[in-house]
């Protein structure tokens, strides 16, 4: 607590610095992924009850966001990539952000059982809790996996929409879990490779700190090798179809192939060439992501008008 109370004396902040704090390009791919979660189930959701409980979801989301940027100010602010976040700028004070972390955490969780149903708004909740508490305050300072574990609390939202519309799991929703979960360690690892001193300096036990850079290569190559049937199983369960498969097939032809190019890649030469390697494998891990998402979407369109499945 010591190390927060460093950044409480901050300057008046904006409305763009609370938005912010809400971390919203995360929040849009739980929103996303959630609202893909809940169209493809097999039960209608009236259009207010969908729009609501997606409304809810994203506050939890970025409740989630402001709980990390209260606990993480201290090593935000050792990082580039994140000096300029609210707390640590100073723009935002720590207790604001708690505040605002644990307000909309409970509003979320509530609001989402009265429109709802009480699963969703549990699973809600501990995702939640799973991102402030188990990734944020233990996993991610203590342990070069905390990128794989820690990675569940992302993977949850496409499974709290499909419980709002089902009020219960599938082998579905643990599929899209799965996607999301397996996708991560790749995604992020991508990122910290081009990123360079920035984890080490902030004392975070990356993967590329911990174990270095070449065995990350190497991690990298075997995650994706574990996502590939994942991703492209789903294809062959009630929300998949051939457009899924397609669209799956070429998505994880390219990303294998990034892969690929990471671990064969040399220390020096990528240094020598800006890491511009990793840098497109992370861009084209985010389109991987939103497509396979689309395509489950379209797929369920399709379905709706009698085409499209197997």
């Amino acid at each position: 607590m010591s190390d927060i109370r460093v950044y409480e004396q901050g300057g008046e902040a904006g409305f763009g610095d609370y938005v912010q704090l809400l971390k919203p390009r995360v929040m849009s791919l739980v929103v996303f992924t959630a609202l893909v979660g809940l169209l493809v189930a097999p039960v209608h959701v009236h259009p207010v009850l969908a729009f609501s409980s997606i409304l809810f979801i994203a506050l939890g989301g970025g409740a989630s966001g402001a709980l990390n940027m209260w606990w993480d100010a201290d090593i935000d602010a050792k990082m580039r990539r994140t000096a300029g976040r609210p707390v640590p700028a100073g723009r935002v004070t720590a207790d604001e952000a708690l505040a605002v972390g644990l307000g909309l955490s409970g509003i979320a969780v509530v609001m989402l059982a009265l429109a709802a149903n009480a699963f969703a708004a549990a699973l809600l909740a501990f995702t939640i809790f799973f991102y402030a508490v188990v990734y944020t305050m233990w996993l991610k300072r203590s342990t070069p996996q905390n990128i794989v574990i820690g990675g569940a609390a992302g993977a949850f939202p496409p499974m709290i929409g499909w419980a709002v519309a089902t009020g219960g799991i599938s082998v579905e929703s643990v599929l899209m879990f799965a996607l999301i979960f397996m996708w991560t360690p790749p995604h992020f690892w991508s990122l910290a490779l081009f990123m360079k001193d920035d984890y080490s300096n902030a004392g975070v036990p990356m993967l590329t700190v911990t174990h270095g850079r070449k065995a990350t290569r190497a991690h990298i190559l075997v995650y994706t090798l574990l996502l590939v049937p994942v991703a492209i199983g789903m294809a062959f369960t009630s929300i998949g179809g051939p457009v899924y498969l397609a669209t799956s097939v070429v998505l994880n032809a390219g990303f294998l192939r990034g892969a690929w190019k990471i671990w064969r890649r040399d220390e020096a030469v990528a240094e020598a060439d800006k890491y511009a390697v990793e840098k497109r494998v992370f861009r084209f891990s985010l389109l991987y992501l939103f497509l396979h998402f689309g395509a489950l979407l379209a797929q369920a369109v399709l379905r709706l008008y009698g085409l499209g499945g197997w």
